[in-house]
């Protein structure tokens, strides 16, 4: 099944595409994480809207927005090879770290940051070095607290493409303090206009994620490739270890973190800083998942940052 979200005369809507890729809306007032919340209350009613509702404007003529507001937004590292050239930034000769193996780490991200698949993008204050990442997202579909691996995979209800736009400059400078990323991660983070449920991937599981295609593009030029199967934590993993000792809960996000290739600074920790030029105002990024669509972002000015001051 696959949910969308889109703009109409009533305010936002979700809707379900039928297999023309026409949207059928579902009734007014719903938000993806209510339905998610009671077990089978979203394919009901998608399945009622299937059969009784008017059919409306096509895929590619809809206004889309991101398919929920996550509650909250955990982003994951997950993919070795990422890591490892991330970490050639501060150390050349840096291989994936022991305690990567240890536990999936992530940071929160901010859910007031989400933007549509097809949102502007501001340049964040004060960066000089903006970035994008390519990830998928996990969708909690049922809330839990300490839960064991196999328990965690009934929680996950979906999928949907997930850009971790990134202000790089900011990022390492407050990482200095060994806190955040913060506001290095604190301006946007764009959703692919639909969610997937579970089940539509099934028969694309490999290894410890599924067999999916993943690419992301500047300008329409082909920047990284990589699968989604090179993940070396699976979502049920990441959902299992986000609920130690704390709860998840519909509608709340799970990044996989960048697939190889998938951003920038880890091109420039392998090729060095100049390899390529970061995003800049009139720049487009596409991203691109297969059976899950993508984004399409253009990047605008932002704004200058403020003067703050110790003791101000």
């Amino acid at each position: 099944m696959r949910i969308v979200r889109h703009r109409s005369d009533q305010g936002p809507r979700l809707a379900v595409l039928d297999d023309e890729d026409v949207l059928i809306d579902l009734p007014a007032g719903l938000d993806l994480p209510t339905l998610l919340a009671d077990d089978g209350r979203l394919a009901d009613t998608a399945d009622t809207s299937l059969r009784t509702a008017s059919r409306g404007v096509a895929f590619h003529d809809a206004d889309l927005m991101a398919p929920l507001d996550p509650p909250t937004v955990r982003d994951f590292s997950a993919f070795p090879e990422h890591t490892a050239g991330i970490a050639r930034n501060l150390d050349p000769n840096a291989a994936v770290p022991e305690e990567f193996w240890e536990i999936p780490a992530f940071y929160f991200s901010n859910p007031y940051a989400t933007v549509g698949p097809h949102d502007d993008v501001p340049v964040p204050p004060g960066c000089a070095r903006f970035d994008f990442e390519l990830e998928v997202a996990a969708v909690v579909g049922r809330a839990g607290r300490d839960l064991t691996v196999p328990e965690a995979a009934e929680h996950i209800a979906g999928f949907v493409v997930f850009n971790d736009f990134s202000a790089r400059d900011v990022q390492f400078h407050e990482m200095r303090l060994r806190l955040g990323p913060a506001k290095g991660k604190d301006t946007a983070t764009s959703l692919g206009a639909v969610f997937v449920t579970a089940d539509a991937l099934r028969h694309r599981a490999s290894g410890a994620s599924y067999d999916l295609t993943m690419r992301v593009l500047v300008n329409d030029e082909e920047i990284g490739t990589d699968t989604l199967d090179n993940m070396a934590w699976s979502f049920p993993a990441l959902a299992a270890y986000a609920s130690r000792g704390t709860s998840i809960r519909p509608g709340d996000l799970l990044g996989s973190g960048t697939c190889r290739n998938g951003c920038l600074a880890e091109l420039w920790g392998r090729y060095g800083q100049d390899f390529r030029p970061p995003l800049r105002p009139g720049d487009v990024v596409t991203t691109e998942v297969e059976l899950l669509g993508g984004t399409r972002n253009r990047i605008v000015p932002g704004t200058p940052p403020h003067e703050i001051r110790p003791g101000a």
